[in-house]
């Protein structure tokens, strides 16, 4: 089964692009866009790299099952995936990365400054 189609929907609606938006950017006909979002057709890899470039995700993950439930990784519960949900994919990946370069005392201080941030900006 294949979630090119169900993950590009998903993708372009989220970098609020239309269908015709896309399809012009992309260089592809507008029924193209329909058809690879509905599973009618499955575009060749020169297409699939065109449109990850386009809408800077990698084409991999215009490939792989998406996380809402498909394929949760062991240990990971409900508040984790929820908060991966409301991030979303890449962002989560981007602070996981950088977090875990940190050290202990380097978290720590990340975490202070965070909630002073937010929490000073409130007072003011």
């Amino acid at each position: 089964m294949s979630y090119f189609g169900e993950n590009l929907k998903r993708i372009r609606e989220e970098r609020k692009l239309s269908q015709q938006e896309l399809a012009l950017r992309a260089r592809l006909g507008t029924k193209t866009i329909e058809k690879y979002e509905s599973d009618l057709q499955i575009p060749d890899t020169q297409t699939i790299l065109k449109l990850s470039t386009v809408l800077d995700i990698p084409a991999s993950e215009l490939m792989e099952r998406e996380m809402k439930g498909h394929h949760t990784p062991a240990g990971i519960d409900a508040e984790m995936e929820q908060l991966i949900k409301e991030l979303g994919p890449k962002r989560t990946k981007l602070i996981l990365r950088k977090a875990k370069e940190f050290s202990e005392e380097d978290f720590l201080r990340v975490m202070q400054m965070l909630y002073e941030l937010k929490y000073e900006t409130q007072e003011s």
